[in-house]
């Protein structure tokens, strides 16, 4: 296994939805897929927003109107690929250390019109320090980043498809 490999966790789904379908339920409606237990704020998850560009920002808002930031887009390319850094630190509590993040890229391929494989890599786990092999293994988890990915294929196939005109 190479370095890179180590310090990564990947996994993919195949989702039954066009790829424009699918690019949007993972962006803009991530907060119909998320695990609703996986945030890090201290009040009830309200809401979770996708702000769709470069710099932008995925954060939760609370209940009591606070928010947390938890990752910056670092690139955005509708409806192929997004990558964002994941600044949540070993203890889960956000990191403010820019080289203490690791990155989340997904993909997104179509196989046939009315399907799209998602791919998901979550990468540079080892830049979260030491002991960063527990990040590795809470996101490789069956609780990690597999059931999200279920979740969000789950949300995309129910989200009707346009009407035509």
């Amino acid at each position: 296994m190479s370095e890179a490999a180590a310090t990564a966790v990947e996994c993919s789904v195949l989702v039954n939805a066009p790829i424009e379908r699918a690019f949007e339920v993972f962006t803009a409606d991530i907060g119909s897929w998320w695990p609703p237990d996986h945030h890090i704020l201290q009040a009830e998850l309200a809401a979770m927003v996708f702000e769709p560009r470069v710099g932008g920002h995925v954060y939760d808002r609370g209940t009591d109107g606070t928010e947390c930031r938890w990752a910056t887009v670092l690139a955005y390319e509708p409806p192929r690929r997004l990558v964002v850094s994941w600044n949540i630190s070993l203890s889960w509590q956000l990191e403010a250390d820019p080289n203490k993040v690791s990155e989340v890229e997904v993909s997104f391929s179509e196989e046939g019109a009315q399907h799209t494989r998602v791919v998901l890599e979550h990468r540079h786990l080892d830049r979260h320090g030491e002991g960063w092999e527990q990040m590795r293994g809470a996101v490789s988890s069956d609780g990690g980043w597999k059931v999200g990915l279920r979740r969000f294929a789950d949300r995309a196939e129910a989200v009707p498809a346009p009407r035509a005109p």
